[in-house]
């Protein structure tokens, strides 16, 4: 009862194709019976398998094959109305077009050749030869199904690639959600979790810190009569930038935490029970960890176009802070004061020294003075020769007018006997008295002590004395000239702002420094991700 059926739609295409003028079709070129009704069953499913009896399904044709097998090929439309042009041209009778395909396959017809193509195209002259009464088909015309219009469960090409596509797209926006969660998830856990941490010890968990703001210069004394590059720079901040920068080292250094650990308890102070453990310093807590406790709460800077030191001291208690801050103050003036103490201290005993030598050098030329002078018992042995030479001339005198007197008397021819006889006696005496003058003046001028070798021995000690004096005024003046220089060099400290307490703490920053953990954070996540995929693409390539 089926295959009859079968063989009646069959001829009535044949009759539909002599119907429509088309050239008849050879019987070699015919599908086999079986093949039809292959064709026949694929074009409607729901029609053979209304058909096909309850006990089983039959196996599937080598038609039914090779049209899945064409189905397979994913064609396009355009293509498969190419081929069912190219069938019709022939004379094939196809019952689809995927059927249309395999037919022209088995006629070894290729339907997507060029030539093929080409010989589509009929002139309007070949239309007249034949049948002018005929009618052109100026668009492709679908095929007459032998069987009645039913909805089929097959897709066209353009439906099955839209579905494909359709698929693929899910299934890339599948992928993209579960990137996007896996993404999420990775920030989640190594950035919005870390950030949220150190939000929640900045705001609720970390200790309040108040930090206690200090300033302070270093001044030089004035210098009215420096000259040069020095007068000039004197009177301003350069003149004492190394100073500033000596004094901002030490207030940094381990000596100045040591120093105040001693006199304040440093240590102590940052190392009590109700500091948060992350600032909290351990009770046996060593000099390094401290120092760095130290220089995170010290923080000191120099602005060398003003000359200011600055300074912030933070702790747990403002009053501590505060005092801290005070202590340093004092620390810094002290090593102020001694930053040129030594070299002032090293001019001035220099000075004093040679001052002090010279007042001894000049007590010696004095006392060796004193001594010429003791020796020959007399203050001024010039004088005394002096003296000597004038009694001499004074005697010389009148004894030359005695004896011219003793002449005068001798020129009589009677001379008073009495006359001369006295003017005899005043020669003789005075020859005497020279005499003895003279013999003085002798033992004065000659010998290892006469009076001359005294006289010049006191005259070398006098000029050795005055010699002593003039050194003794040059180490006063140059004792007093360091003692200016001294004064010159001295450095002194000023404070321009005075630590005070603070009410507010100044520390921890919450939004601040959960910002920048947020960041920090970020980053390290943006460069090991980075890092990753590089080393992935390396791997994979």
């Amino acid at each position: 009862m089926t295959t009859k059926p079968k063989a009646n739609k069959f001829r009535i295409r044949r009759a539909s194709a002599d119907a429509t003028g088309a050239a008849p079709v050879n019987p070699d070129d015919l599908p086999p019976p079986d093949l039809a009704e292959a064709a026949a069953n694929d074009a409607s499913p729901s029609q053979s398998d209304a058909a096909m009896p309850e006990a089983g399904e039959l196996p599937p044709t080598t038609a039914e094959a090779e049209i899945e097998a064409i189905k397979a090929e994913g064609l396009t439309g355009r293509q498969l109305r190419m081929a069912r042009r190219v069938a019709q041209k022939h004379n094939l009778s196809a019952s689809s077009d995927h059927d249309a395909v395999r037919l022209l396959r088995q006629n070894g017809i290729d339907p997507f050749k060029r030539s093929n193509m080409l010989e589509l195209v009929v002139p309007k002259a070949e239309y007249s030869e034949k049948d002018d009464t005929s009618p052109r088909v100026q668009l492709p015309q679908t095929v007459p199904g032998v069987h009645p219009s039913l909805p089929s469960v097959e897709l066209s090409p353009a439906e099955r690639r839209n579905h494909e596509i359709g698929q693929i797209q899910r299934d890339m926006m599948r992928r993209r959600r579960r990137k996007l969660m896996f993404l999420l998830t990775r920030l989640s856990f190594f950035v919005l979790l870390p950030t949220i941490l150190a939000g929640l010890y900045y705001f609720k968990l970390a200790t309040p810190i108040y930090a206690s703001n200090s300033e302070f210069l270093i001044l030089k004394a004035d210098n009215s009569g420096g000259s040069g590059l020095g007068g000039l720079l004197s009177g301003t901040q350069f003149a004492t930038t190394q100073d500033s920068i000596a004094v901002q080292s030490y207030l940094q250094s381990k000596d100045a935490m040591l120093r105040l650990d001693r006199d304040m308890g440093f240590k102590e102070r940052f190392s009590q029970d109700w500091i948060d453990p992350i600032q909290r310093l351990s009770p046996d807590a060593t000099n390094e960890e401290a120092y760095r406790t130290y220089k995170k709460y010290v923080k000191i800077g120099y602005d060398p176009t003003e000359g200011v030191i600055r300074m912030e001291v933070s702790a747990p208690d403002p009053v501590v802070s505060t005092d801290f801050s005070t202590r340093l103050i004092s620390y810094a003036e002290d090593r102020v004061n001694n930053l040129s103490q030594q070299k002032r201290g090293d001019q001035m005993n220099d000075a004093v020294e040679g001052f002090e030598g010279a007042q001894e050098e000049r007590r010696k030329a004095q006392e060796a003075l004193v001594e010429l002078q003791q020796q020959g018992a007399l203050l001024d042995p010039e004088g005394v020769i002096a003296s000597l030479r004038g009694q001499i001339n004074s005697v010389e005198i009148q004894l030359q007018e005695k004896q011219l007197q003793l002449a005068a008397l001798m020129d009589n021819a009677r001379p008073n006997k009495a006359k001369v006889d006295g003017t005899s006696g005043d020669i003789r005496r005075l020859e005497n008295l020279l005499a003895s003058l003279n013999a003085r003046m002798i033992d004065a001028s000659k010998g290892e002590n006469s009076l001359a070798q005294l006289s010049v021995n006191i005259q070398m000690a006098q000029a050795d004395l005055a010699a002593r004096d003039m050194m003794l005024q040059s180490a006063l003046q140059q004792v007093e000239q360091t003692r200016m220089e001294a004064n010159r060099q001295v450095r002194y400290l000023t404070v321009s702002v005075d630590p005070v307490p603070s009410q507010e703490p100044s520390y921890p920053r919450g939004f601040e420094n959960t910002l920048l953990a947020f960041l920090i954070f970020s980053g390290i996540y943006l460069m090991i991700s980075l890092t990753a995929s590089i080393l992935r693409e390396q791997v994979t390539s």
